[in-house]
């Protein structure tokens, strides 16, 4: 008979599982320019899939959602 360790080891690895396959997937296109400031996006952030804006643009973004609790 199982004891709790294993019952709980056995329920968060399940947990784990269904997380993972219920992760986003970035299936999305990315844009080549940046469709803020129009400067070249990098190949290697295009390939995470959906990318619009680039990493100065998105920082600057992700600053104001943080500071202002905006969504968009």
């Amino acid at each position: 008979m199982p004891d709790f360790a294993d019952i709980a080891e056995q329920l968060s690895s399940e947990q784990l599982q269904q997380s993972l396959a219920n992760r986003s997937q970035f299936t999305q296109v990315s844009y080549f320019e940046c469709e803020d400031c129009g400067d070249d996006i990098p190949e290697q952030r295009r390939k995470l899939g959906g990318v619009t804006l680039c990493v100065s643009c998105q920082s600057v973004l992700e600053a104001k959602r943080k500071n202002f609790g905006s969504k968009s």
